[in-house]
């Protein structure tokens, strides 16, 4: 039991690694069972296809977001879940957390490989196109918007567009992100850069009482 189950890990990351550097599109079944050592009809014992490979890639990281975000005692897709812990929130928590998911994003094995792979297909996969849009694009302007509209009703925040808002909060940190994808010995350099963004956000946007 032990010997499938880490085949069938060790085809997911054999997997991941060829889609991050040729595509979804660029990799066969038998490319991914060359990769593990093994033929494609065994690889079809754990695996019923390619796109079972990939949801099983999309579940695994599913799973080690969670295990990073639990511990920050945040739910990281439900803003309303997290509005309590937002609004006692010091300017420093802040930064520390926005810089622990950013180097998350930037330096999980799971994270790197797909975001790779989903900017290569988002030119000629319509389905993969789409799940970048939500993924990088969608997903986190709506989340942020929900909190930061939250925060200005509760008066921690200024009464602004809440979603203009997690525009201003979140494009550059993906912005960042990006640079450090195509430049990894500037990383040092853009952590002072988005511990500086984070700061100037707050201080735009942060209610003074008044």
């Amino acid at each position: 039991m032990m010997e499938k189950k880490d085949t069938k890990q060790i085809i997911l990351d054999e997997a991941l690694s060829l889609f991050a550097v040729n595509g979804y599109e660029g990799v066969t079944v038998a490319d991914i069972a060359n990769a593990v050592g093994i033929k494609a009809p065994s690889l079809y014992k754990h695996y019923m296809s390619k796109q079972d490979i990939f949801d099983a890639i999309l579940t695994e990281m599913e799973e080690r977001y969670k295990g990073q975000v639990t511990p920050m005692r945040i739910n990281g897709m439900d803003a309303n879940k997290d509005m309590g812990l937002f609004i006692n929130i010091s300017e420093e928590q802040l930064i520390e957390m926005g810089k622990g998911l950013f180097l998350y994003f930037l330096h999980d094995e799971y994270a790197l490989k797909f975001r790779r792979m989903l900017t290569i297909e988002q030119y000629r996969n319509q389905k993969l196109s789409t799940l970048y849009a939500k993924q990088y694009i969608g997903a986190p302007l709506s989340y942020q918007g929900m909190l930061f509209g939250f925060l200005s009703g509760a008066g921690v925040m200024k009464q602004e567009n809440p979603q203009i808002m997690a525009l201003h909060f979140y494009a550059p940190m993906y912005l960042m992100l990006t640079l450090c994808d195509c430049h990894p010995e500037r990383e040092d350099e853009v952590l002072s850069t988005l511990e500086q963004h984070i700061r100037q956000f707050n201080h735009l946007y942060q209610s003074k009482g008044d």
